[in-house]
C-alpha cells in the first residue's frame, strides 16, 4: 500500500508538472466616457479596443499572456477621469488607453505619466499632447493643426469658400486649438474670418450666434464650427430651422452619428468635416475590421472612433511583442520605436521623435443624412 501511494504521488506531480502554466494577462487600463456628452464617440472607441483584444487572446496573446481590459467608464467627467487612472495604477496595468477628447486626456494621463506608465490616446488630437505630458504618452490620430488644415483647404479650393465665420466652444483645449489652426490656414490661404464667435459645453440654444450669422456683412459663405459631438447635431439643427443654407465645416468632433439624427436627414446636408481616414477606404484591413465590427456587434462601425480604438490596442501589443518583456520602461521605448505600423486608421510612425503620427485626413460630406467621402488630404502640402 505504501508502494502504491508513492506511486501515485510521482504520478500526480509528473501530471501538474506537464499541465500547461497559464500565463498572467497583460492588464491596460481602457479609460472612456462611455455614458454622458462623449458617449456618442467614446463607446465605439471602447468597442473597438475590446474587439482588437478579442481577435490578440483568438490567437494566443502576447508572447503566451491574453490581453485583459480594465475598463472604467468616467461618465464624461474630468474628475472620474483622474480617479480612474488612479484605481488602473493601483491594479497594476502596464499601459493605459482611451478618450476621443484632449480634457480627459488632461485629467487622466497625467498620473500615468507619474509613474512611468505609458499612456496612448485613441482619439484626443490636441497635437501639443505629447510636449505636455511626456515621452511617455502617445497618439493614434493626426494632430488637430493637420485635420483643421485639411478642412479649411477644402473649403477654399474645392468648396470655392472665400468668406467663414468662425464658432468656438471656448470651454475646450480641442475646440480652442481646432478654431485657431483653422483660421490660421484660411488666412494665409487668402480667406477671411468675417464673424467670430463663442460657446460652450452643455448650451442647448444657439439662437444668438444664428442671429448674427444670419445680420453679418459681410455675408459669411460657410460657418466652421469647433464642437464635441453633444452640442455637433443641435447646432445643426438650428442653423437649418433658421433656413440658412450655408455650408456647415467642422472637424472631427463632427464624426457623430448625432450630425444626422439630431436634426433629422433633411436638415443634415451641407455639413463637411475632416476626421480620421476609414470610411470609404478600400484597403482590405479596414474591410476586415468592419466586417468583424458588424460580426461582433451587430452594426457598422459608428465611426472612425471605433476603428482608433481598436488600433490603439492593436499599437500597444505590437510594441510589447517587440519589447519582449513588460516593464513600462521598456514597453515606451518599444512604442517610441514603432515604425510602419499599418493600422486600420493608417499608418502610425513615430520616427518624427513625436508622439503624433502624421497621418491622411478624410473629408466626410453629409446630404440628406447619408456620409459620403469627399477627398483625402494628405500632410505636408
Amino acid at each position: 500500500m505504501t508502494r502504491l501511494l508513492s506511486l501515485m504521488s510521482v504520478l500526480a506531480a509528473l501530471v501538474v508538472l506537464t499541465l500547461p502554466a497559464v500565463a498572467a494577462p497583460l492588464r491596460i487600463a481602457a479609460l472612456y466616457n462611455t455614458t454622458g456628452g462623449m458617449s456618442s464617440i467614446d463607446a465605439p472607441g471602447l468597442r473597438g479596443a475590446t474587439l482588437a483584444a478579442k481577435h490578440i487572446n483568438a490567437q494566443g496573446g502576447v508572447g503566451g499572456r491574453p490581453i485583459e481590459l480594465v475598463v472604467f467608464d468616467t461618465a464624461t467627467d474630468p474628475q472620474a477621469a483622474a480617479d480612474a487612472a488612479e484605481k488602473a495604477l493601483a491594479g497594476g496595468v502596464v499601459a493605459g488607453i482611451g478618450y476621443g477628447d484632449t480634457n480627459f486626456v488632461l485629467a487622466a494621463a497625467p498620473r500615468f505619466m507619474e509613474k512611468g506608465v505609458p499612456f496612448v490616446t485613441s482619439g484626443a488630437t490636441h497635437p501639443e499632447l505629447p510636449k505636455r505630458l511626456g515621452a511617455n504618452f502617445f497618439m493614434v490620430p493626426f494632430g488637430d493643426d493637420d485635420q483643421a488644415h485639411a478642412i479649411a483647404d477644402y473649403a477654399r479650393e474645392e468648396l470655392g469658400v472665400k468668406r467663414v465665420a468662425v464658432w468656438t466652444d471656448a470651454s475646450m483645449d480641442f475646440t480652442t486649438a481646432l478654431s485657431r489652426y483653422f483660421e490660421k490656414r484660411f488666412r494665409a490661404g487668402g480667406g477671411e474670418v468675417v464673424v467670430t464667435d463663442e460657446f460652450k459645453a452643455g448650451d442647448r440654444d444657439f439662437s444668438a450666434l444664428v442671429g448674427r450669422l444670419q445680420k453679418a456683412d459681410p455675408r459669411p459663405e460657410a460657418v466652421f464650427v469647433a464642437a464635441v459631438p453633444d452640442e455637433a447635431g443641435v447646432i445643426v439643427q438650428q442653423i437649418r430651422q433658421a433656413g440658412l443654407t450655408l455650408p456647415i465645416l467642422s472637424g472631427d468632433g463632427f464624426d457623430t452619428e448625432l450630425v444626422t439624427e439630431v436634426p433629422g436627414p433633411t436638415l443634415a446636408h451641407g455639413v463637411y468635416f475632416s476626421t480620421h481616414t476609414f470610411r470609404g477606404d478600400a484597403r482590405p484591413r479596414v474591410q476586415e475590421f468592419i466586417a468583424d465590427y458588424r460580426a461582433e456587434y451587430g452594426v457598422a462601425p459608428e465611426s472612425a472612433f471605433a476603428a482608433l480604438g481598436y488600433d490603439a490596442v492593436m499599437l500597444v501589443a505590437d510594441a510589447y511583442r517587440r519589447a519582449g518583456k513588460g516593464d513600462a520602461r521598456t514597453l515606451q521605448q518599444a512604442l517610441r520605436g514603432t515604425r510602419h505600423f499599418e493600422g486600420v486608421t493608417g499608418r502610425i510612425d513615430y520616427s518624427r521623435a513625436s508622439g503624433v503620427p502624421k497621418k491622411a485626413v478624410s473629408i466626410i460630406g453629409v446630404t440628406g443624412g447619408a456620409y459620403t467621402v469627399e477627398k483625402v488630404w494628405r500632410p505636408g502640402k
